[in-house]
């Protein structure tokens, strides 16, 4: 018995998983929306953005919530958002650029949506408003649908791609920033990328390391799962589930993580609705229990990643 909880202990430090339940993270302003995802947090840590949606996922805008005299704002749409169908936002290393993606036309001639792309915003201060958005046009957009913008601090671009004329389904490319420009993007090799789907990489400042979501794969808990890949002298390492503890049998997927804190932020569908009581509920008893932060719809969550980087 000590022989076996012995290796349990070996193999639980050797594939790093946390011992740490993910708690939801600023329920308190996310739960104002049916749904909400894509987590971003700006470098001072100051200001945070992400997507709400409606019930049903076809109302999607760009939110904001600022932290001041440490206590955070009431969350506003954006002034760049609320027209089209606007999601995923990403700050630039110094926090004055977001990339973002939307299905919004390239022309203020019409209202019909396009496929969709990585937009972005500026702004000269962190006090000063957002400028009108701009499309990153070729070669990160394409006539496809390219998500989840993610960069490096060298201005290496991480991205989904959706591409129907290949094989695969959803894949993980990136695009090398070579004198001040960006270069045809490549797909990430097969340790990552596989004949499913693979989306929402987020890449380390120092390109370290790189989180993403794959649906359904064989060592997978359910549905769509976070996965860990690592930079190394021989590229990068195979992608391992970020385990059971940080996974769960919902869907998860939209990492964000704080490389200050080594916290992973993430979006989950995880329900945690309890369902069987001894006693009747009460109306309040009632409507607290269905209205919980875990209760199915997308939320935020939180949780320390620091086993899984410091054995790399």
């Amino acid at each position: 018995m000590k022989l076996f909880i012995f290796i349990l202990l070996i193999t639980f430090t050797t594939l790093g998983f946390s011992q740490q339940n993910p708690k939801p993270f600023l329920s308190e302003i996310t739960n104002t929306f049916p749904n909400v995802r894509d987590l971003a947090i700006s470098p001072n840590g100051n200001e945070i953005l992400f997507t709400a949606q409606s019930v049903m996922g076809n109302l999607s805008a760009i939110v904001s919530s600022k932290r001041i005299n440490n206590s955070w704002t009431k969350p506003e749409v954006v002034s760049f958002s609320g027209q089209f169908y606007d999601l995923e936002p990403y700050f630039s290393s110094n926090g004055l650029k977001l990339y973002f993606v939307s299905s919004r036309p390239l022309s203020n001639e019409t209202l019909e949506p396009k496929d969709f792309d990585i937009w972005y915003v500026e702004r000269p201060t962190f006090s000063d408003p957002w400028s009108e958005p701009k499309n990153m046009g070729s070669p990160i957009n394409s006539e496809h649908g390219e998500f989840y913008p993610s960069i490096a601090d060298n201005g290496n671009l991480y991205f989904t791609r959706d591409n129907p004329d290949l094989k695969t389904k959803d894949d993980i490319y990136v695009s090398e920033f070579i004198k001040n420009k960006y270069e045809t993007p490549k797909k990430l090799p097969n340790g990552i990328n596989s004949e499913g789907y693979e989306y929402n990489a987020f890449i380390a400042r120092d390109e370290s390391y790189l989180l993403f979501g794959s649906y359904n794969r064989k060592d997978g808990f359910g549905s769509g799962d976070l996965y860990i890949s690592f930079l190394t002298k021989e590229g990068w390492s195979v992608a391992e589930n970020l385990g059971d503890t940080i996974n769960s049998d919902k869907m998860d997927y939209c990492p964000f993580a704080d490389s200050k804190t080594n916290t992973l932020y993430f979006t989950s569908k995880r329900d945690n609705t309890k369902v069987q009581h001894k006693k009747p509920l009460t109306t309040e008893e009632f409507i607290t229990e269905v209205n919980k932060a875990d209760n199915g719809s997308s939320r935020l969550y939180q949780v320390s990643i620091d086993g899984f980087l410091k054995r790399n």
